[in-house]
């Protein structure tokens, strides 16, 4: 069971999925395509970092904050499907680093999030992405993903 090779990666449950801090909903349905909206690296309704990557926080803690926030991807996933033992498919990760001046490390900040995924689906966890160093994200996140999965239905 997915739910449970998390937990064994992560030490913890499947979180609920971080309310939108917005005027948005987290999660959307198309055929059989799950759209999440940017999701934070939030443990328990706080960033675990914040900051420009280069700058505030080390490569190393992004790396782990852009884990959680595929962590929190998984959880508005699971809000909608009910579970994620339907996934066929990481199809897309789409991952904001909010960059120091002349950091160009957005990639391997986004590994984090890819090595996790391919570490819980295997080869269902590989996926197209796009790494993108932005001047500034919400609340001061030094992370932020979006994440497009394709479940069975």
């Amino acid at each position: 069971m997915i739910e449970e090779k998390i937990k064994e990666i992560i030490g913890y449950d499947l979180p609920v999925a971080p309310k939108p801090l917005a005027s948005y909903v987290p999660v959307v349905k198309s055929g059989n395509l799950i759209f999440t909206s940017g999701q934070l690296p939030l443990k328990e309704g706080k960033l675990i970092a914040e900051g420009k990557v280069g700058v505030d926080i080390s490569e190393d803690k992004a790396v782990e904050c852009a884990k959680l926030s595929a962590v929190n991807c998984l959880s508005a996933v699971k809000s909608l499907s009910g579970n994620l033992d339907n996934i066929e498919q990481i199809v897309k990760l789409v991952v904001f680093v909010n960059s120091g001046q002349n950091f160009t490390g957005q990639p391997k900040i986004a590994n984090g999030a890819s090595d996790f995924l391919v570490q819980v689906f295997g080869e269902k966890g590989k996926h197209s992405r796009s790494a993108i160093g932005v001047s500034e994200l919400p609340l001061n996140s030094p992370i932020e993903i979006e994440m497009i999965v394709r479940i069975s239905i």
